[in-house]
């Protein structure tokens, strides 16, 4: 049964009343069915026609709902940038109320800020052109963008949203039950999601900054791990980015295993960042893992097989083939480092070769380099031999009078991940 305007009030009213959370979230959301109603009994909804209708409910709610018709309007003539700044403004009437009650309104909380995002920069939409798809872009900017106009709604999401972060950590009075700091970590992921599409990264900082100073706020792993796992991978890139590699492989770790099973996009997400860490530290993911997820197997196979069998120039080919998508990702020189493992591999094959000799001479690494697609002199072929001592992947020394390589007999090539300090010299 199509919902009218005085319905909508009436059923705001009773969520409010009854304290409803998930309720008054379904209420606010753009998308939900009676939205479309609302539109409908309006057909173009103004602020001045809707004027009269102030007053029908507790304030800040009569402007809320006037809000959400404005809003729910603009979308469905597709002017997004126009739906956009209604929707903020139904943000911030909303922490009016949000500022002054407990937990329970955090489901409602989580749905407008999404609903913000969303219309920000993440929901696609459909332009058809004689029943074509035509393309899909981000809702507001794309609007803009064709407006001749530069957006700036994905800032101001990240702008709004951070506001309400600092509306949940200042919390002072609810049971800790019922209190709004419960709703710290999944606002944090939004935050931290607006700055990293904005590429104002470096804003971040101020945020964690914030977190890690309030010691009021429960522990993170009693919130819901869905909160628990979006903050972890935003830490874990954060530490990336940073080359913080240690910290960075722990909190993406965690995060791959507390994600959702599921949630197939998010463990893909993770794992593009965590699998060249991982095989920095010398572990090479298995067959069946990367059968998962055949958007990284296409990219990382070529790599995985070149390091199974130390064979650079395989490697070499596949950074160039994918140096742009890699740049993309902040991944180019991650893997680029990891060229030294397969320079270790290599090396491992001439060891081998020689029965695994103590003593090996420094032509046949030189050999081996040449037939492997490396065309270096052999003092360059020395050098790559002592960096790999140096750096711990060989255990041994270089008699440069002799031209000879002398090897330990004990553990010659230590596995990466035994090295002391297995992502600082790489």
């Amino acid at each position: 049964m199509p919902v009218d305007f005085s319905t909508f009030i009436t059923q705001l009213n009773d969520a409010l009343l009854a304290e409803n959370g998930p309720n008054l979230a379904y209420l606010l959301r753009p998308t939900s069915p009676h939205g479309k109603d609302l539109v409908k009994e309006f057909r173009n909804p103004t602020r001045q026609m809707l004027s009269r209708y102030e007053g029908g409910i507790i304030s800040p709610w009569d402007e809320i709902a006037i809000q959400y018709v404005l809003t729910c309007g603009h979308i469905a003539k597709k002017r997004y940038g126009e739906a956009f700044k209604e929707e903020s403004q139904l943000v911030s009437l909303f922490f009016r109320f949000f500022t002054e009650n407990r937990g329970w309104t955090l489901p409602a909380l989580f749905s407008i800020l999404r609903d913000l995002r969303d219309l920000a920069y993440d929901v696609a939409f459909l332009l058809f052109d004689s029943s074509k798809v035509v393309s899909t872009q981000c809702q507001a900017d794309f609007h803009a963008k064709y407006q001749g106009q530069k957006s700036e709604c994905m800032e101001e999401a990240a702008r709004i949203i951070a506001k309400a972060f600092g509306n949940c950590m200042t919390d002072r009075t609810s049971p800790p039950d019922q209190s709004r700091k419960w709703g710290v970590y999944y606002v944090v992921g939004l935050v931290l999601k607006c700055y990293f599409r904005v590429k104002r990264i470096s804003l971040s900082k101020n945020v964690l900054r914030a977190l890690e100073a309030n010691n009021d706020i429960p522990p993170l792993s009693s919130y819901p791990r869905s909160h628990q796992v979006t903050y972890r991978y935003y830490l874990g890139m954060l530490s990336f980015l940073n080359e913080e590699f240690a910290k960075s492989e722990q909190q993406l770790t965690l995060a791959f295993y507390n994600c959702h099973i599921q949630a197939h996009t998010n463990q893909e997400r993770i794992l593009t960042y965590l699998i060249p860490l991982r095989i920095l530290k010398g572990h090479l993911p298995s067959t069946e893992l990367m059968q998962r997820f055949p958007v990284l197997d296409d990219i990382y196979a070529p790599f995985i097989t070149a390091l199974r069998a130390g064979d650079i120039q395989t490697y070499d080919k596949a950074l160039e083939k994918w140096e742009r998508r890699l740049l993309e990702l902040n991944l180019w020189l991650t893997l680029e480092k990891a060229r030294e493992l397969c320079l270790r591999g290599l090396f491992r094959r001439v060891w081998v070769a020689a029965d695994k000799a103590t003593r090996i001479p420094i032509s046949m690494f030189h050999t081996a380099l040449k037939i492997s697609g490396n065309d270096v002199s052999v003092e360059e072929a020395e050098c790559l031999v002592a960096n790999q001592i140096y750096k711990n992947f060989i255990r041994g020394y270089i008699s440069h009078e002799k031209q000879m390589v002398v090897l330990a007999s004990v553990n010659t090539f230590p596995r990466s991940a035994d090295r002391p300090t297995p992502f600082a010299l790489i």
